[in-house]
């Protein structure tokens, strides 16, 4: 934050390629003055990145999925999802993305399922048991002491 960087600089430590700085300064990162070599605060990038993250965010609104592949909240295929409850507080919608014919998936409340279904039909199903969830030991291992 309080440091100065050139282009070179930046690349090197985000691993992206020079020219991507390059845009930025271009699409509005503040760069000191104009002279060379192009010098960036970093409070000026740390501002940049923030606004760009904030602009490209994309709610989910009711009965929509974000697709990952598609970078954008999708409807499910068929208007139907699955609802995973792996405890009281904790469940995952799952469903098909209607153009890419992915999974996709979005974590819920499951007290706050019916705000977040809308009008697509979700079919509420318990997780099934872990490993860590059984308390009968594995009998494949060799962990037993002779008893002899």
């Amino acid at each position: 934050m309080y440091r100065t960087y050139s282009v070179d600089d930046l690349s090197r430590l985000l691993k992206i390629h020079k020219n991507t700085v390059r845009n930025w300064l271009r699409q509005g990162l503040e760069a000191i003055d104009g002279q060379r070599p192009i010098l960036i605060r970093g409070d000026a990038l740390r501002r940049f990145l923030d606004d760009k993250r904030a602009r490209s965010k994309q709610t989910c609104g009711p009965g929509r999925i974000y697709c990952v592949a598609c970078r954008a909240p999708k409807v499910p295929a068929a208007k139907i999802a699955d609802c995973i409850q792996r405890g009281e507080r904790n469940a995952t919608l799952q469903a098909i993305c209607p153009d890419c014919n992915r999974m996709i998936y979005r974590r819920v409340i499951p007290q706050k399922l019916d705000a977040v279904r809308g009008d697509v039909a979700v079919i509420v199903t318990q997780a099934r048991a872990s490993i860590e969830d059984t308390e009968k030991r594995n009998v494949n291992c060799d962990s037993a002491q002779d008893e002899g």
